[in-house]
């Protein structure tokens, strides 16, 4: 009997389910309480760095969640050529603070914007050449990227459990510290939970539970929430017309390639997360997404926007595969960025309080990595090799952030990047010993040959037929022992 036309159909992937209102409204939440303190670092590291007023930082702050809502919805949701319509949340990219910082000394805030705008013109202008590396990111590279990216992501959550600013005199007390253990016990109690929706929520719920407790231990201060504008329309060019200064330019040039390596690598992560397919065109669509935002962001008074990989966990840790969750989180903000007052509550969120759910978060991404290169074949090849150099690369600038200090400015932006560093060392090696095997030895590198189980030839070839092992002995067919020698006489 013939099946019928709804029967035989393809189940939609799993970044197209939808959940209902009230699911994303919740979960699109947790997206946006886990990703708020990176997105207001910059314009606040940036804006206290160029001189400006606390007000105007303030703005700053406000452009940066409106530009951010707006890049996550085209992101997710997609236009045509534009949007990977992958559960990925946009916000502005931290990878160009210092060269943001130096420009704003030379040229102030316009030349900063002006400098954004161009370079992420010509990042968007070549994009197709970026869509069309998908073949080179096997789960070898994706994998080494997965893992890099949540241990790159550790030291921000220790920094958060320790208070978050390192000026404040009770960064690193055991106040703080306690305060994210115990945020991070009820992430784990709540995970627990045979309810499959309050351990979906479990890092939402955890953080309003945390919260909730430092309140009540004088360690939560929402005094600050009711000062302020209540509402505000983002403004268009408040810090003046953009200029264009070439130098500037070229320096934000080479932030865009770093940001356009990593959205790379968040976009295939996320992919492989969720266990859906990523193709070149769906890359390209990514990648235009995240180069139009960035040309459209300074507008506002916001800066480069790339995938946030904070939220990729989020994504891995929860099991939520939706993008349309993804794209409430975007709504609230905008919201946000038009009501400053609803970004005071949040800010009031303890960074204690983050840096325990952050644990959880981060660590589940490495983790995610680790099972994805559990997939990698390394028998009689160099992956191992390649797994070990990329991951020790890549975390050399996370061990050692002044490593790089002394080098060109063009190279420290790049490798300061622990994800960069590790995605290009990854795809280098992976060309280099996979696809360019011109030259390659046809023995195993002794690292390769240390891990795996070997026998010599000559000692099978000393066995007879009907041999077999039992119990760690060796019999021959007739069931009568075979001595085996520990090792020979030299």
């Amino acid at each position: 009997m013939a099946k019928s036309a709804k029967e035989t159909a393809a189940p939609p992937p799993p970044e197209d389910e939808k959940l209902g209102i009230g699911a994303n409204l919740a979960y699109g939440l947790q997206h946006v309480l886990t990703m708020y303190g990176g997105i207001v670092a910059v314009p606040l590291i940036l804006g206290q760095a160029s001189g400006l007023s606390p007000g105007e930082i303030g703005l700053l702050v406000t452009a940066s969640l409106f530009a951010g809502g707006l890049a996550t919805m085209l992101q997710t949701l997609g236009l045509p050529f534009f949007g990977s319509r992958l559960p990925l949340v946009q916000g502005v990219s931290f990878s160009g603070v210092a060269t943001m910082i130096a420009i704003s000394g030379n040229g102030g805030m316009q030349s900063v914007l002006g400098a954004v705008m161009a370079a992420s013109l010509i990042g968007l202008l070549i994009t197709p050449i970026f869509s069309r590396i998908t073949r080179f990111f096997p789960p070898l590279v994706t994998g080494i990227v997965i893992t890099t990216i949540g241990l790159a992501l550790m030291p921000v959550a220790a920094r958060w459990a320790m208070g978050g600013n390192s000026a404040a005199s009770d960064f690193g007390s055991p106040a703080n510290i306690q305060l994210a253990a115990v945020t991070l016990v009820i992430v784990l109690l709540l995970s627990k939970l045979g309810n499959a929706a309050i351990s979906r929520l479990s890092i939402l719920l955890a953080l309003i539970i945390g919260t909730g407790i430092a309140y009540f231990a004088g360690m939560a201060d929402f005094s600050r929430v009711a000062e302020g504008q209540f509402f505000a329309l983002a403004t268009i060019f408040h810090f003046g017309y953009p200029t264009f200064e070439i130098a500037a330019i070229v320096s934000m040039f080479i932030v865009i390639m770093v940001t356009l390596v990593e959205t790379s690598a968040d976009i295939l992560a996320v992919g492989e997360i969720i266990e859906t397919k990523v193709d070149s065109r769906r890359l390209g669509d990514g990648l235009r997404a995240d180069m139009l935002s960035s040309l459209i962001a300074p507008v506002f008074g916001s800066f480069t926007q790339s995938a946030f990989a904070q939220n990729v966990g989020l994504v891995a840790v929860t099991g939520v595969k939706s993008r349309y969750v993804v794209a409430t989180g975007g709504l609230f903000l905008v919201m946000l960025g038009l009501l400053p007052v609803m970004g005071r509550i949040v800010a009031a969120v303890p960074s204690a309080v983050l840096g325990g759910a952050g644990i959880v978060l981060f660590g589940t991404v490495a983790a995610s990595g680790i099972r994805t290169l559990s997939k990698v074949d390394y028998n009689n090849n160099m992956n191992l090799v390649i797994v070990a150099t990329s991951i020790g690369f890549g975390m050399i600038p996370i061990a050692s952030p002044g490593f790089y200090e002394h080098f060109p400015a063009w190279f420290a932006t790049i490798f300061h990047s622990g994800i960069s560093s590790a995605a290009l060392m990854a795809i280098s090696l992976n060309l280099i010993f996979n696809h360019l095997t011109a030259g390659n030895s046809d023995q195993q590198s002794v690292f390769v040959a240390g891990t795996e189980r070997t026998l010599r030839y000559q000692d099978i070839a000393r066995l007879h037929d009907g041999d077999y092992f039992l119990n760690g002995k060796l019999y021959d067919a007739k069931g009568l022992e075979v001595p085996v020698i520990a090792s020979e006489a030299h």
